[in-house]
This record gives C-alpha cells, sequence and structure tokens, in this order.
C-alpha cells in the first residue's frame, strides 16, 4: 500500500512553506519531499536537503529513464519530483508542488490529498511578496501573472484553504490531514464518497 500523500499547492508567495515547515514540528513521522532542480543553489542551500541540485544533462537522463513522477519548466530552469521521493517509508509524505506539477501527481496517484493555499487576494499577495525582499520588480510581476492562471485553477482541487492568518489556515491543513489518515475526504465524509464532482470550496 502507497505512503498517504498530501500534495499542497498555490501560489508562489502564498506561505506554502511556512505552513509545512509547521505542519513537520506538529504531525510525526512526515517526510517532505525534496524536489530536484537544474537551478543553481542559492546561499545556504544544501544538497538533498533543500532541493537536489542535478546538471540539465543528469536531468533529462533521469527523464528519460523514468525516475520523475512529474517535471516542468519555471523561470529557465528545469524541476521535478523524483518518484522515489513519493515511496520514502513514512507515515506521511508533503509535497510541495506548482499546479501544473499537481495535475501530473494527480494523474500518477489520483489517492493523494490536493490542497490548494489561496492568498485573501491579489493585492495581499503582492504585498507578501514585496516583503520577502527575494525578487526584483520583473520577477514580482511574472510571479503575479502566473498566481493569476494558478487561481482560477483552484476549482480543480479537493480543498482549498485561504491563508488570511497563518494559525487558521494551519488548524485548517491540519484538520483535513487528520481526516485523511483517519479514512475520511478532506472535510470529513466517508472517503468512499469523496469524488471530484464534489470538491468542497472550504
Amino acid at each position: 500500500m502507497a505512503t498517504p500523500l498530501v500534495v499542497i499547492t498555490g501560489p508562489s508567495g502564498v506561505g506554502k512553506g511556512t505552513l509545512i515547515k509547521a505542519l513537520r514540528e506538529r504531525i510525526p513521522g512526515i517526510h517532505v519531499a525534496v524536489s530536484a532542480t537544474t537551478r543553481p543553489p542559492r546561499p545556504g542551500e544544501v544538497d538533498g536537503r533543500d532541493y537536489f541540485f542535478l546538471s540539465p544533462e543528469e536531468f533529462e537522463r533521469r527523464v528519460r529513464a523514468g525516475e520523475f513522477a512529474e517535471h516542468a519548466v519555471y523561470a529557465g530552469h528545469r524541476y521535478g519530483t523524483l518518484l522515489s521521493e513519493l515511496e520514502r517509508p513514512a507515515r506521511l509524505i508533503v509535497l510541495e508542488i506548482d499546479v501544473q506539477g499537481a495535475r501530473q501527481i494527480r494523474q500518477l496517484r489520483p489517492d493523494a490529498l490536493q490542497v490548494f493555499i489561496a492568498p485573501p487576494s491579489l493585492d495581499e499577495l503582492e504585498r507578501r511578496l514585496r516583503a520577502r525582499g527575494a525578487d526584483d520588480e520583473e520577477q514580482i510581476r511574472r510571479r503575479l501573472e502566473v498566481a493569476k492562471r494558478e487561481l482560477s485553477a483552484r476549482d480543480e482541487f479537493a480543498k482549498v484553504i485561504v491563508n488570511e492568518r497563518l494559525d487558521d489556515a494551519l488548524s485548517e491543513l491540519e484538520r483535513v490531514i487528520g481526516n485523511m489518515l483517519a479514512g475520511s475526504g478532506p472535510d470529513g465524509e466517508r472517503a468512499e464518497t469523496h469524488r471530484p464532482e464534489q470538491q468542497s470550496q472550504g
């Protein structure tokens, strides 16, 4: 039986990483899947902890060998999730990924719980991106354009959580994960009655 999988997606800057970090501290036995990328490491990043840093040639070799669960191009670099990361022995595997990747995972693991983290508004998302101080104006503009497209896809997901206050969003995320581990759907209904056409808009 496959290890339970939670896919967490949503626009850049919405707080996915912060929520996942908090989950690790509150739910024992979680493995957070590490993505592979062709982009160079940033200062302080560690290979195998933050990402698996691969050369473009090695990335392509692994794609051809069928080693990726999903892969995509973002900002000129390739990113992907190795199948081995979804097969780790754990109580629960959590995967942070973009919408494009989440669609690919849905085909591979239709049993996975897919959670979309949304901002209260685009204005608030822009404020958070600026507060991070990690991007220049052009990068922020591009991230907001991508965010608009991703937000238009939110209805595809079994659960949508609006991250207005971190504590509230974390409590809701914990609740839906608890329901999944207990064999229920994201809002507590019995798992066998939960179908994509009955999605909760959370």
